[in-house]
C-alpha cells in the first residue's frame, strides 16, 4: 500500500487479475485506524476469516475486531464471504486484492483527509517492519537457497522527482512480470514479501 501503487495479496494471480480497490477521501477516513489496516492486510495475508478468529491471530478482542470488520464492510474494504459463513459466526474476505491511492490525498486542502493519509501509511511502514523483523528472526528455518534468494538493501541515487516516479514504475512493472510464473502448490515454493520505499532525503 503506498501512494501510488497497490499493496496485494498475489495468491499467483497476473496482474490483469488482480482486483485494485482506488480510494477517495471518504474510504480513506473509513480505513485511517491501525486496527483496521491490520484487519484488511490479515484477510489479504491469510484468506477468509469470522471476527474470532482474525482477532486470535492479532491478538485482539473479538469485540474489537467484529466492530472494525463491519466498518471496513460499510467502506467497501470487505465483504461477507457466502461460500463460508453458513453458522452462527460470520466469516470475511477482502473485497479487493489490494489497494492504491491517489497521491493529491496527501496535499489535499482538509487536515483531516492529509491526518488520515498519514494514518494509513505509518501503518502500512509499521506492517512492513513487522514483516521484515519476522523473517530476521526466523530465516534461520528456511533452506540456503531461500536465504540466498532473499534481500536486504538500501540505495542512495540522486534523482529529480520525475526520475523517482519513473524509478518506482518501472520496479512495479518488473514485479508484475513475475505474476502468475509460479503456480500455486508448486513444490519448493512460497509465498515472497517484497517492499519498495522510494523517498528523497534531506542531507544539508
Amino acid at each position: 500500500m503506498s501512494p501510488n501503487a497497490p499493496h496485494d495479496d498475489d495468491h499467483s494471480a497476473t496482474a490483469a487479475e488482480l482486483d485494485f480497490l482506488r480510494i477517495d477521501a471518504r474510504a480513506l477516513r473509513g480505513l485511517a485506524h491501525p486496527l483496521r489496516i491490520r484487519l484488511l492486510n490479515a484477510l489479504r495475508e491469510h484468506g477468509p476469516a469470522t471476527a474470532s478468529g482474525v482477532a486470535e491471530r492479532l491478538g485482539e478482542s473479538s469485540g474489537a475486531t467484529s466492530y472494525h470488520l463491519r466498518q471496513l464492510a460499510s467502506y467497501g474494504f470487505v465483504e461477507d464471504d457466502p461460500t463460508l459463513g453458513k453458522g452462527r459466526e460470520r466469516w470475511w474476505r477482502a473485497s479487493h486484492a489490494g489497494t492504491a491511492f491517489d497521491s493529491d490525498l496527501m496535499h489535499d486542502a482538509d487536515p483531516e483527509v492529509r491526518g488520515a493519509m498519514g494514518v494509513v501509511l505509518h501503518e502500512v511502514a509499521t506492517i512492513h517492519a513487522q514483516e521484515l523483523s519476522t523473517w530476521l528472526g526466523t530465516m534461520h528455518e528456511w533452506s540456503r537457497e531461500w536465504y540466498e534468494g532473499s534481500s536486504l538493501s538500501d540505495f542512495k541515487i540522486r534523482l529529480t522527482p520525475e526520475l523517482s516516479r519513473e524509478l518506482a514504475e518501472k520496479v512495479h512493472e518488473l514485479i508484475d512480470t513475475y505474476r502468475g510464473r509460479v503456480p500455486e502448490g508448486t513444490e519448493g515454493s512460497a509465498v515472497v514479501r517484497t517492499h519498495l520505499h522510494v523517498f528523497p532525503r534531506r542531507t544539508d
